[in-house]
Formats: structure tokens, sequence, C-alpha cells
């Protein structure tokens, strides 16, 4: 007698939760047809071509006007409990994606273009999203920023998938020569990455679940916004595709004292003042008494949450590792500013000027020595440093330790002790600006 094995997925949803929450960076050189592959995905419509999908994605007019993104944008896709596409085809608003969803991809749309690499730098170290996509052109390959943005998803250890656009451009011996030279580059020492090109949907389903279970798994997909070929398969990989976090780790963050990291402030009319972020650690509730900063001079004011929302939804809890906006009343915006901690006040944060810093210097054009200015990211904090010592190189390592001086950076609770705290960073060139840490 014939018999069959059947794969069942069973996704389940926490108890606290509406809905499983992803985050996906979106990477890659400019014209590769990042914001073109996100406006097919969510909004269920093929591209003609020209551009005309990307247009529901863009914020500003020189962005329309250009075809190049230079700000950060959010997306969202949905899948419902039978793993089918939840878009703005079907739904009208973000608050019904919300609701019929299952599971829910936030897709953080990045720059491109090399004039705005800090920007991409701020969305990759601010929002903590979970892995990242690159998009490499088929016809061009690996050309532009996409080394960098590669080299970004390296040093911070985010994991990444690759996304092969514009295959009804090119012949497909291109295409085959295009993956080839991905293929080379995830080989290479720097990388140690194990690329699995994904053809059906049983490779989707296998590439999801192995990306899960080891970071060195690269899956490279194939695709076509203009003709939709393959666009499938990525939907596949996205809906199997399980939270990359672990559940303990989540609970021992949820456990800690509040900290929020404010990314965005607006002003709504009727609301007050808005501020956008990611909550790092602990549990932020309606009516919570928070303190805010650092301030200019160094100081601490309080404050209190009036309202939460995620997805443009209502929202009671906000949880650590989630992405929300909560609305502070009356507060002075002009107190407020990017790079700011929401915090609990028995955290009793302190700031600091100097730390030290371990690097690795990748790449530069000139001599990193003393005195050299350098732009620090540290989480949400972009702050100009300059370095005023270096250490001797460690024996048997490349690295070295030098001492940073800089504005003001609030330190983490176990860090308070030992004011000598080493921060883990990397040194990213920049051939326009001063070298990024």
């Amino acid at each position: 007698m014939p018999r069959k094995i059947t794969e069942v997925l069973v996704r389940k949803v926490p108890d606290n939760q509406q809905f499983l929450d992803l985050r996906v960076a979106v990477l890659g050189n400019v014209d590769s047809g990042k914001s073109t592959l996100l406006g097919v995905l969510t909004q269920g419509e093929l591209d003609n071509g020209r551009g005309r999908a990307r247009l529901n994605l863009f914020r500003h007019l020189h962005e329309i006007q250009s075809g190049r993104t230079s700000s950060i944008s959010f997306e969202i896709l949905g899948f419902n409990s039978k793993g089918e596409v939840v878009n703005y085809s079907d739904s009208r608003t973000a608050e019904e994606i919300c609701e019929s969803s299952s599971k829910m991809i936030t897709f953080i749309d990045l720059a491109g273009h090399h004039k705005y690499l800090h920007t991409t730098i701020f969305g990759l170290t601010s929002y903590c999203p979970d892995c990242a996509l690159l998009l490499v052109s088929a016809n061009t390959g690996i050309a532009g920023t996409t080394r960098e943005h590669l080299g970004l998803a390296l040093a911070l250890k985010v994991p990444f998938f690759i996304v092969v656009s514009k295959v009804d451009l090119c012949a497909k011996t291109t295409v085959e020569r295009t993956v080839r030279q991905l293929e080379r580059v995830l080989k290479q020492p720097g990388c140690h990455k194990v690329p699995m090109l994904v053809t059906s949907e049983d490779d989707a389903v296998t590439a999801a679940q192995q990306f899960a279970q080891s970071p060195n798994v690269t899956p490279i997909f194939t695709l076509s916004s203009v003709s939709g070929e393959s666009l499938d398969l990525l939907k596949v990989f996205l809906n199997i595709l399980p939270p990359l976090t672990n559940s303990k780790e989540q609970e021992e963050l949820m456990q800690q004292l509040t900290e929020f990291q404010v990314d965005e402030i607006y002003t709504v009319p009727e609301v007050g003042t808005v501020v956008g972020g990611t909550l790092s650690s602990g549990i932020c509730r309606e009516g919570d008494q928070l303190v805010v900063g650092p301030t200019d001079d160094g100081c601490f004011l309080e404050l209190r949450v009036c309202s939460i929302q995620r997805n443009r939804s209502a929202c009671r809890v906000l949880r650590a590792g989630q992405a929300a906006t909560l609305a502070l009343g009356d507060f002075d915006r002009a107190l407020l500013r990017k790079g700011m901690v929401m915090v609990s006040p028995e955290m009793n944060p302190t700031i600091c000027s100097v730390f030290e810093a371990e690097i690795v210097l990748l790449f530069h054009a000139t001599t990193f020595r003393r005195g050299f200015q350098v732009t620090v990211h540290v989480g949400n904090v972009r702050q100009t440093a300059v370095v005023e010592k270096i250490h001797a190189k460690v024996r048997g390592t490349q690295s070295c330790l030098p001492f940073f001086r800089e504005k003001s950076r609030i330190l983490p609770p176990e860090g308070r002790e030992a004011q000598s705290q080493t921060w883990q960073s990397s040194l990213i060139p920049c051939r326009e600006q001063k070298s990024l840490t």
C-alpha cells in the first residue's frame, strides 16, 4: 500500500501577543530594486518596469523625483493562520492587516546610496532587526555599496539572506554568473557562510528551518518584481521563518528595568508629543512614570506614558524587543532629541564622556591615530568622538584599544561600577564623511 508523509506548520502565538512579529532590514546597492520589491510584496501588484510599485513607499518629494530612498521607512506584510498573504490589496488599512494576521513581517527599507550610508547604519543599529535581506541586481552583480552593507551585517552579527532581483532583464547565464560571484564572496574567510540556492518550495521550507537553526546558512533567491518569477518562494520562506529570538532570553530581558530607545519624535494634533523607538529591556505600560535623558547638561527629566501604539494599533503593554510609539501628552518636544533613552527611575542612570572601545580596522584610506575624529554608533546613539589614546596591540590579535571622548552616553546598569567599560564596535569605512564606528 502506498504511504504518504504530510508536514504541517504549527504556529503558536504567545498568549500575551496578538501576532508573531519579525523585523527584516532591507539592504543593497542603489537602484537594485529594494523599494520596488517591498512595494510588490506589500501592495500585491507587480511592477511595470519603471518603478510604479515603489511610489507608495517614498516619504519625500525628492525621493519620488530621483527614485532613490534617502530616509528610513517601514512597511508591513502579514500572513494569516492558513499561510496566505495579507497585504494592502486585501485590506485598506494597517489596522485591518494586523487584525487578520497571525504573523507580521515589518520591513525596514534602508537607503542604498553611499551618500546616505550613515542613515543605513543608524537603521541597523537602532531598530534591532531580527535579520536582513541583502538585495543584489542580477545585471550588475556585487557593485557599489553591496560589500559595505554585507560588512555591516557581518560586523553587527545580523543574520541575512540574499535576493537576486531583475532576473527578467538578464540571460540565464548572467544570473548564474551573479549567483556564483555571491557564493565565492560568502565562502571567503571573512564571511564563513554556507550559500543555499532556493529553486523550489521544498528548498524554501528547508532554507527557513536551516536559517533559524544555524546563522551560517545563507539562502539565495532569484526573482523578478516585474514578471513575478519565483516571488512565491520568498513569500513561503517569510511565512515559514520562525522568530529568531530565544524565548528564554526574551524572558530575561523582560525581567530587567525598563529602557526605551528614542528614535523618532513627532507632534500629533490633539495628542501632543509622540516618540517612536524600541523597548530594549523591561516592560512598559500605559501610565508608567519614566525619566528621559540625558539633556545637554546631563540631567534626566520625569515624564508619564499616556498611551502606546504598535503597528498603528492601540496597545496597553509593551514588552522587550518590540517597537512602538509612546504618547507623552504635553511634554515639551524641544527637550527631546534622537538618541535619548527613557528608563525606569530605579535605574538611577548616569552619563559618561570618555569610554574605551575594542575596534577592528577593516579599511581606511589614512592612518588611524591619536586625535582622529570618528562618528560612534552605539544602539540609537550617533555621536562624534575623538581618539585620545591607543593602547599597544595585544599579542596574538589584530585589534587595538583606543580611548574615545564623546559628548554624552548613558551607561548600562552593569557598567556603572567599572567606568572603563569596554564597548564592542567595528570601524566601517565611509568615503565622504568621517569614519564610522
